[in-house]
């Protein structure tokens, strides 16, 4: 397996050839990226389209990129930014209410020939389907990632303390959906 390359060295890379430092940027990325967001949007051909939509923001905005950040929590805010603007379009666009939502998306996993989880991991799916999509944002990316609360204040943009609050939220929520469920 390569080793990572460090943010300098991607950058450098970026600024002698965009194109191919680009590809290796994605090569590095792409599947942390695919698994942040298809845990937010549930299906593998859903998140597949919101990967190439976060992968050709990147690329149109890698001019922009300061340095300020990491380079990791720049393309998970872009990720996350493309996932909750996904879900709000298909929310609008089934005009469904919250219910049928997760019942369509809960079908849909089932459904998905790219989902292998067992009972316990299903009912896992189940209950995060059913967190508001901030909320299942920040469970992601704390359990699944296990990525501090200060990268993920950089990510969704707010404060540790909110962070810390949500997260908290979620795990209450997904116990007692769990406990609830027969």
């Amino acid at each position: 397996m390569k080793h990572k390359l460090t943010d300098e060295q991607l950058l450098e890379l970026i600024g002698l050839n965009k194109e191919s430092g680009f590809r290796t940027l994605m090569h590095q990325y792409q599947e942390q990226t695919y698994w942040h967001i298809r845990r937010m949007v549930t299906t593998h051909e859903d998140a597949d389209d919101v990967v190439q939509n976060t992968f050709i923001k990147i690329f149109k905005n890698l001019d922009k990129f300061k340095g300020d950040s990491k380079l990791y929590t720049w393309i998970y805010r872009i990720a996350t930014n493309e996932s909750l603007t996904f879900l709000k379009k298909r929310k609008k666009r089934n005009s469904e209410s919250i219910d049928e939502s997760e019942n369509t998306l809960d079908n849909k996993l089932v459904a998905d020939a790219y989902f292998d989880g067992n009972e316990v991991q299903l009912k896992l799916q189940r209950a995060i389907i059913a967190l508001p999509e901030k909320q299942k944002a920040v469970f992601n990316l704390r359990y699944y990632e296990e990525m501090p609360y200060n990268d993920m204040s950089e990510i969704l943009e707010t404060s540790v303390g909110a962070l810390k609050a949500s997260y908290h939220h979620a795990v209450k929520k997904i116990e007692e959906y769990i406990r609830n469920e027969k």
